[in-house]
Order: C-alpha cells, then sequence, then structure tokens
C-alpha cells in the first residue's frame, strides 16, 4: 500500500526505522463476508500516543511458530516473509485462509523490538485469518508460539487505523527498547476501484512466557 517512509515520531519510538519499506501490499478480495469490524471510538488508541512499556523481561530468540489470539478465535501457523523488489513487505499466500506470517528480517517475538506479524482480511474464499482484528480491545492478550516450545505472550496497548497514503512506518516499525508485537492487516474501508484503503495496526507489549 503506497506510502512513503513514515517520519512521525513518538515517545514509545527509539532511532530510525527498523524496515525501509513503503507500506503493505494486501491482496484484496472484495469482502465476500462484508466489512471486517474496524476499532470502535471507544477501543481506538492511537500507537503514537503510547508511552513506553517496559513489560517483562526479553526472551531469548527464538523462531515463532503459531499465533493465538484468544478473544477473536485466531489460532494459525506463522510462515516467514521477506521483503519484497520495491521494499515492501510481502504476505502470506491469499489461497490459505488460515495462515499469517512474520517478518523474518527483524526481531523475534519476545526479543527486544518490535516483531512484526501480518496476515489477510479476507481472499476469494471469505474471511480470512485477520478479519477479526480490528474488534480486539485493549488489555486483550496475544500468543506467539515459538520453536523452543515456550509462548510469548502480549498484552494489546493500541490499535490504530492508517490510511495507505499515509502509513506511519517510523511509529509502526520504529525501533524499541522493549519485546513488542506489531499485528497488521487490512481496513480502514473498502472501495471495488481501490481495494482497502489502509491498514489496522495492533500495538502490543510482552507481559511474560506462558509458564
Amino acid at each position: 500500500m503506497g506510502a512513503d517512509p513514515g517520519t512521525r515520531s513518538s515517545p514509545r519510538r527509539t532511532g530510525a526505522a527498523v524496515l525501509l519499506i513503503a507500506g503493505l501490499a494486501f491482496i484484496s478480495h472484495g469482502m465476500a463476508a462484508g466489512a471486517p469490524p474496524q476499532p470502535s471510538a471507544a477501543d481506538y488508541v492511537a500507537g503514537e500516543e503510547m508511552a513506553d512499556i517496559p513489560g517483562a523481561p526479553a526472551m531469548s530468540v527464538s523462531v515463532p511458530t503459531r499465533i493465538k489470539i484468544p478473544s477473536i478465535g485466531v489460532d494459525a501457523p506463522l510462515d516467514r516473509l521477506g521483503l519484497g523488489p520495491e521494499g515492501r513487505l510481502t504476505t502470506p499466500p491469499d489461497d490459505r485462509s488460515n495462515l499469517a506470517g512474520w517478518y523474518a528480517g527483524g526481531p523475534a517475538p519476545g526479543s527486544p523490538g518490535p516483531a512484526v506479524i501480518a496476515g489477510h482480511v479476507d481472499n476469494a474464499h471469505g474471511p480470512a485469518v485477520f478479519y477479526g482484528l480490528g474488534s480486539l480491545q485493549i488489555g486483550e492478550s496475544i500468543e506467539i508460539e515459538r520453536s523452543d516450545h515456550r509462548t510469548a505472550v502480549f498484552s494489546v496497548d493500541a490499535i490504530d487505523v492508517y490510511s495507505a497514503k499515509s502509513f506511519p512506518n517510523r511509529v509502526v516499525y520504529g525501533r524499541t527498547t522493549y519485546p513488542e508485537l506489531r499485528v497488521i492487516t487490512c481496513g480502514g474501508g473498502y472501495t471495488k476501484a481501490t481495494g482497502y484503503l489502509g491498514n489496522v495496526v495492533v500495538f502490543a507489549h510482552l507481559t511474560g512466557p506462558d509458564s
């Protein structure tokens, strides 16, 4: 989703953007099951307005294998994502509804910095893995299972909807002192002419390994 590298900053971000990308390029399929939920005014909190949250101590580096978001029924394997020729974050195969991806060029979930997970909101068959992402609420949990058989547990701090024309890369991808998570999908309205108009972004911080 074409946007210039973000220039906004916040107390939560430290340093330059980790990913030199220009937004995300999700495939749009016309909302086969109707419009996905978006954050309500009561639940919406802008990520750039958040104070830095120390959270739990960082975990050792380990590859994530699965994402679970109990409150919206997400339980999906994770594929590895990279950057395409134009510096855009690639996405999981659009024909697999229950699959999300982790940006393997960035921090692993539980390590210091913003780990990035992305997935489709829908595909040609109907709702996909992150169809319900916009209905998350502050304080709800996101669980990331890892190859070391530990689970990194994150708590939702903020839910944003960003226009594709002004996607703030520095806010979303900028370095952080503590282990954090970004979960991203399409959102912000839809037209047949343009597809989805933006992205839903969930910001979360590590609360600890699942005991």
